[in-house]
This record gives C-alpha cells, structure tokens and sequence, in this order.
C-alpha cells in the first residue's frame, strides 16, 4: 500500500462557472491548486468593469484584483482554507501600466510574510474587460 496523495478537483458552487473543463481548485494531499481566476461573477458580468450610456468602457484594475483576491478567498474557504493558507501566488496583468494600482491593492491582503508572487504581462485574457487573472498554490492540511 503507498501513501500517494489523493488527487482531486472540484468546481465550487456559487463561483463563475470556468470557461473550460477544468476545476477552480484541485487538492494533492495537503497542497491547494487555484486556476487561474479572474473578477468574472457567477452571472458572467465583470466586476471592474462598466460602459456609461454611450457604450464607453471603465475599467478599474483596483476593483478587478480586489475581486480576483476575494473569489480566491472564497474558493480557499471552499476547502476549508483561507489566505493565511497561500504560499505562491501568479499574477498576469494585460497591461503593466496597472501594476501599481494592482500592487497597492494587493498590499492591503498580503505583506513580506505573505505568499511568493510573480507578476508577468500577458498580450491577453479570455474576455477583452479583464485585466487581471491570478492562480494560486495553498498548504492547506486536511483535518
């Protein structure tokens, strides 16, 4: 008998449903998987996104992390694991100008004891109005 970790992925409830056939999280043993997210809602609308009367499109790379942080969040606690739980973080920006706006929100969640990072610039993201998509690895035992 081998104690290889059980793998297992999981689409969670009330979540954006992906766009693909993959999972939002998948748990290897007492490590936590996170796809990549984004600030897309479970109604398909974008958060840190909006068009006024005319049809001209904002958006607002502070509301898009602050959204992508929290579904992260949200789908940690899925498993009954929170932000305290992450150990590396990706980020993809569709445009380095956003950087600082996305820095100093990401300042608000996590400090220098907080997860490793890597930010990288994409040419581009699954929908036109997202500027950022982030996935994530947590240590998360089983209880």
């Amino acid at each position: 008998m081998t104690n290889e970790p059980t793998i297992q992925g999981r689409v969670v409830p009330g979540k954006a449903k992906p766009r693909g056939r993959f999972p939002h999280v998948t748990r290897a043993g007492d490590f936590l998987f996170v796809s990549g997210t984004s600030s897309r809602r479970p109604d398909n609308t974008i958060a840190g996104a909006s068009a006024d009367e005319l049809g001209t499109v904002q958006l607002d790379i502070r509301e898009q992390t602050r959204v992508v942080i929290e579904n992260i969040r949200d789908i940690l606690q899925s498993e009954g694991a929170d932000l305290s739980n992450l150990v590396e973080i990706s980020s993809f920006l569709v445009n380095m100008n956003d950087f600082g706006g996305y820095n100093a929100v990401y300042g608000e969640y996590f400090d220098e004891t907080g997860p490793t990072r890597t930010t990288v610039a994409v040419h581009q993201l699954p929908h036109p109005h997202l500027l950022i998509e982030m996935k994530a690895i947590a240590y998360a035992p089983k209880k």
